[in-house]
């Protein structure tokens, strides 16, 4: 009769090598699943992520804008300044040369007059206050030091103004370059998200629904309804833009961004707009936010931050330049959600 042996355990060595074994075939499985390629991301994934990028991009190239602006300004101011300065410099020369030709003819003549002495001297204010006591004291003289003094007044506020000027001016060049290395970091980002997509997805999202497709129909003024003054030479020449590039902080004639396009049509209506599009946002009468209230001219921003403009054509559409890799073309007015309508 066969006798039933229970199998042979193994020992507690060969289940530690055993296990070893195994958590190394486990370690190295996740490694190479770690080195694998990552997976290629979808269609609409990048779109979401590139139209995050896209808004993200406008809102630094409008605060760009607004700080070149507004350098600019502050570069005027201080030339300026500057000028007055020099100025303010050749007058007070000018005085104290006065003043040190009459003290060489006193000396000359046999000694400086007292008075002379303290119109020279490092401390005006005492002879202002004490020229009375002196016979001497001729009014021309003391009238020659009190422009003098005046003078060095002016000179020294001057210079206090322009160094403010001057300390604001950093400070915007400091943002102007921040904000232009923002835009230029989200669009190398887009670039990068894009060139994942094979040739027909990425032309697929930077179509979108087609609206902002870059074979968007021209729209022809003639089927428009009509404007008048301004406003008619405005939407004329906005119009004549479409398929033009978008380009950040442009305003024409060859490309565009948003706010660009609205500064450069309504300019050759010779009216001034302000160069960002949330100071446009403040420009003229507000007609609310509801687009059937609006008429051809008006300036549409969107957005709660009002980083986008476009202008008001008629049925319902604006024309705008809207987004980089993209042209001046016309959309549904309220193909954006609306924060405010100006009329000009």
């Amino acid at each position: 009769m066969a006798s039933h042996r229970r199998p042979k355990q193994p020992s507690r060595a060969r289940v530690s090598v055993l296990t070893g074994a195994a958590a190394t075939a486990v370690a190295l499985s996740a490694q190479v699943s770690a080195h694998a390629a990552p997976a290629q991301p979808g269609k609409d994934e990048v779109k979401a992520q590139v139209d995050r990028l896209t808004e993200e991009q406008e809102q630094a190239a409008e605060k760009y804008n607004g700080a070149k602006e507004r350098a600019d300004q502050l570069r005027k101011q201080a030339d300026q300044l500057q000028e007055q300065l020099a100025r303010g410099q050749q007058q007070l020369n000018d005085l104290a040369t006065g003043l040190a030709a009459v003290a060489g003819d006193q000396y000359r003549q046999g000694g400086v007059d007292p008075s002379m002495e303290l119109m020279l001297s490092a401390d005006p204010d005492a002879y202002l206050a004490r020229a009375a006591s002196f016979d001497q004291a001729a009014g021309t003289q003391a009238d020659t030091l009190k422009a003098l003094k005046d003078q060095q007044r002016r000179l020294d506020q001057q210079k206090l103004e322009a160094a403010d000027v001057l300390a604001e001016l950093d400070g915007q060049t400091q943002l102007l370059n921040s904000a232009k290395n923002d835009v230029q970091a989200k669009l190398r980002e887009s670039q990068q998200l894009l060139g994942r997509l094979d040739a027909a997805d990425r032309r697929a999202v930077l179509d979108g629904d087609g609206a902002a497709s870059r074979s968007a129909e021209r729209v022809d003024p003639s089927t428009l309804p009509p404007a008048s003054g301004a406003a008619a030479v405005a939407v004329r020449v906005a119009l004549e833009q479409q398929g033009k590039p978008y380009h950040w902080s442009s305003t024409g004639p060859d490309q565009f961004d948003c706010s660009g396009l609205m500064v450069y049509a309504y300019a050759q209506a010779h009216v001034s707009l302000p160069r960002t599009s949330q100071e446009q946002a403040t420009v003229g009468t507000n007609v609310g936010n509801d687009w059937h209230n609006a008429q051809p001219g008006d300036l549409v921003i969107y957005y709660g931050d009002r980083h986008h403009v476009g202008m008001y054509i008629g049925n319902g559409m604006v024309v705008h330049a809207p987004h980089s890799g993209d042209v001046v073309k016309v959309m549904k007015a309220d193909a954006m959600p609306i924060s405010v309508i100006r009329r000009v």
